[in-house]
């Protein structure tokens, strides 16, 4: 059989994109398997999407991320969207289907795998900080996984007010809103806080969310989405608290399996991409 040059393209339009980690823990697994394919991290001006995407067309791509400003924006280009992404209204994930694209979200995905291993979230409590983009799929994800009640804790009592309505629209969970501009408390009996917001992230590492600390115990699994640093302010207070803490790296991590499983039928090794970030990010 004569060899191919020709390798499987896969990537990211964002804009800034020069920070995106994606590239290096995907790259690592494309050689981990001995994949020829390659993921290309674009930064993708807001008025040059649609040329992207196009693009990602005619050359062949298997695929492609969609990340901040393009979540929303890129659906007018894409030809479909699965369930998860109807329901979210954002996508994070195109996958080529012949000479189709199909828009999937993979955020609350990524994050309801990595929250399996160290709880199910069939029949919990949830405390949800944020209602942005991430927040919205992890809503969304852990209702229909199972999250019995949902309490958005958001600034904005409008936007708040929206995702608790999907919640209790669209999913089987009930969901109620608790207005931010206080410092909450979080209610006895919750088993699983999520914060879905950028507090925390790099380069303010030392910003901490408006939280009562003594309201965190015990029983509880304190979750943050932020993968830049690992072990956030919030996490480290919890697990001060005796809770069991969950880091982003988990769901970053969880978001690249999903999508290479799209674009190219593999299983990654989870393992190998976690590595990856954990020698870029872990002092």
């Amino acid at each position: 059989m004569a060899p191919s040059f020709l390798s499987v393209l896969t990537g990211s339009f964002a804009t800034p994109a020069a920070e995106n980690p994606t590239v290096a823990m995907v790259e690592a697994a494309y050689r981990h398997h001995g994949l020829d394919a390659r993921y290309i991290n674009c930064d993708v001006a807001p008025d040059r999407l649609a040329d992207a995407v196009c693009g990602a067309m005619a050359m062949g791509w298997a695929g492609f991320n969609c990340s901040l400003p393009h979540k929303v924006a890129v659906i007018p280009h894409l030809d479909e969207l699965d369930e998860s992404a109807q329901l979210i209204g954002a996508v994070n994930c195109a996958v080529r289907r012949g000479d189709r694209w199909l828009g999937t979200n993979t955020d609350g995905q990524g994050f309801v795998a990595s929250l399996r291993t160290v709880v199910e979230p069939t029949g919990a409590s949830v405390v949800l900080f944020g209602a942005g983009g991430a927040a919205r799929a992890i809503a969304v994800e852990s209702a229909l996984a199972g999250a019995a009640h949902i309490t958005v804790v958001n600034r904005s009592a409008a936007r708040g007010g929206e995702l608790v309505s999907l919640i209790r629209d669209r999913t089987p969970a009930s969901a109620e809103l608790a207005v931010w501009d206080h410092r909450y408390v979080v209610p006895a009996g919750t088993e699983i806080v999520v914060n879905a917001t950028s507090i925390g992230l790099f380069p303010d590492v030392d910003a901490r969310l408006e939280i009562e600390p003594q309201s965190i115990g015990p029983g509880m699994v304190v979750a943050d989405v932020i993968p830049n640093p690992p072990r956030t302010g919030l996490l480290r207070d919890a697990e001060q608290r005796g809770a069991t803490v969950l880091d982003g790296l988990g769901m970053l991590v969880s978001q690249g399996v999903i999508g290479i499983r799209h674009w190219t039928g593999i299983d990654a090794d989870a393992g190998v991409m976690r590595q990856t970030l954990e020698r870029l990010f872990v002092a």
